[in-house]
């Protein structure tokens, strides 16, 4: 028995990835007797059926198939659901749907208004759409977090990032490129005549009963638009701290940081190392009755309950510094600022701290030390950031080893050299990867999670800012006393099994 099936119940996780033909099995059948097959073994049919007493379906399975039925039952809805996902519309592969939709489809690149004309006409074409779709839903299968549109000389790509990383999945022909690209901005309110400007927009749609935010963005390169869709999908939001990836020590210094009436704590790290969920999940901890929480993004990516969110607007003169301003005159506890970009809204954001406000930014920096002096190099005067800032959590985030594929491994001993282990302190440790399966696509990774190197502000640190020391100077002075690197909580997490050396030596520089 496959090893998914070990009760008498199945769930919808359970139904099969591809669907399981079966010569003169109609569709309509199944729907009609709410059965779907699972596999079958040597002389076995198995499948999920809502009613295991049904057994004229059953009897009759066994007289058209001349095979055994074992039954498991199944909720009536998940059946119809996976019988429409796996037989229905939307089963069709990607190469029959780009083989149907291609034969009417040619480039345009005139650009005038009757191609415009022509390209809306092709975009709400029942195939292209039928693509459009299907690309979007194989992303959410995968657990993507962005889907790349990308045009070349000679090739159309589409590209999911999963788990941080690019793969590449089936991409249309180079003639399709327009009027996908079309369909995507025709669902997301754009303007698809201008095809020279980059524009920005977001699409919700209701998938398998959950309703999912997409934000669309393109760009004009040299052979047509480049598109990106980030899906925002509030139930992959862990608002927990918990299950970021905090070790339990780093986590109770941080629950006791995040509790202070006033003052200003910074996360830093490049894009996409996790900063807006470590924030979220922050905000979700500290929320209560008693606190008026505010916050100024760009953009908002997910709402969340009992916050007042107020999204960026420049073109009508909505900027971090304006919002800010106009924020601290209602009467706030908690705010939290998406980035400091510049001096005006750094000042403002310290100044806020100053009277009474515990603030919550963000900043682009490689570590917790480079937050100061790069505040510092904004013009931000010493006295003021050494009063004001409480604390400062550097993060990144890394790649978790697949649990159904892990396997214990010898390590490479450049991998061992980069993390300066010496054979000895490494012969002690197992260390694990994933093999690679169908749960992981192969590559041998499911997840992410957080590795956080945290400065909390004390007076040693205050005097070195005082000082105008430098990033290194600051960075010794807070590791003598006692602060964990980025490098160093990976390492721990290698040794934990979660994660491999090379993920780590991937997103951490030690210098």
């Amino acid at each position: 028995m496959d090893k998914k099936f070990k009760t008498n119940s199945v769930f919808y996780n359970d139904y099969p990835k591809e669907p399981l033909v079966l010569e003169n099995l109609s569709v309509k059948f199944m729907k009609q007797s709410k059965f779907i097959p699972l596999e079958i073994k040597e002389d076995t049919l198995c499948i999920a059926v809502a009613d295991q007493s049904d057994y004229y379906t059953i009897d009759a399975l066994k007289l058209a198939f001349g095979l055994n039925i074992e039954t498991y039952e199944g909720k009536e809805e998940d059946i119809l659901e996976a019988i429409e996902r796996l037989y229905g519309a939307g089963s069709q592969s990607i190469e029959t749907i780009i083989e149907e939709a291609g034969k009417d489809i040619y480039d345009l690149t005139a650009g005038g208004q009757d191609d415009v004309d022509h390209l809306r006409d092709m975009a709400s074409e029942a195939p292209i759409i039928r693509l459009v779709n299907r690309l979007i839903l194989n992303a959410i299968e995968s657990r993507a977090s962005d889907i790349h549109f990308e045009p070349f000389e000679d090739q159309f790509k589409v590209r999911y990032r999963i788990d941080g990383v690019l793969h590449n999945v089936e991409s249309p022909p180079s003639r399709m490129q327009a009027a996908i690209i079309s369909r995507v901005k025709i669902m997301a309110k754009l303007d698809i005549a201008e095809r020279r400007l980059p524009q920005d927009g977001r699409i919700k749609l209701k998938i398998s009963d959950k309703e999912i935010d997409f934000r669309v963005s393109t760009i004009p390169t040299l052979f047509g638009e480049s598109l990106v869709m980030r899906i925002l999908d509030r139930d992959t939001l862990v608002l927990d701290l918990e299950k970021l990836g905090f070790p339990h020590d780093m986590l109770a210094q941080y629950i006791e940081l995040i509790s202070m009436p006033y003052g200003m704590i910074l996360v830093t790290g490049p894009t996409g190392s996790g900063k807006t969920s470590t924030l979220y999940t922050t905000l979700a901890r500290i929320n209560s009755a008693e606190n008026k929480i505010i916050t100024l993004e760009d953009p908002v990516e997910y709402q969340l309950r009992g916050v007042n969110q107020i999204q960026v607007n420049p073109k009508i003169g909505l900027t971090f510094a304006g919002g800010l301003r106009s924020i601290v005159r209602q009467d706030p506890d908690i705010i939290l600022v998406g980035e400091i970009r510049d001096k005006e809204t750094a000042e403002i954001a310290i100044q806020s701290a100053l009277t009474g406000h515990l603030l919550f930014s963000t900043l682009h920096t490689n570590d917790a030390a480079g937050a100061v002096t790069r505040l510092l190099d904004m013009g931000v005067e010493t006295f003021l950031l050494s009063s004001t800032l409480l604390g400062i959590l550097a993060q990144r985030l890394v790649r978790v080893i697949c649990q159904n594929c892990k396997e214990r491994i010898e390590p490479d001993e450049k991998l061992l050299k980069g993390m300066n282990l010496t054979p000895d302190e490494s012969g002690k440790i197992s260390f694990y990867r994933g093999r690679g399966c169908e749960e992981c696509r192969n590559t041998g990774f499911k997840g992410r999670m957080a590795i956080f190197e945290y400065l909390p502000v004390g007076d040693d640190v205050r005097r070195e800012i005082v000082a105008r020391s430098s990033t290194e100077k600051i960075k010794k002075t807070a590791i003598d006393k006692g602060m964990i690197t980025l490098r160093q909580d990976g390492w721990r997490k290698v040794k934990e099994g979660i994660t491999t050396i090379s993920e780590v030596l991937r997103v951490t520089l030690e210098r």
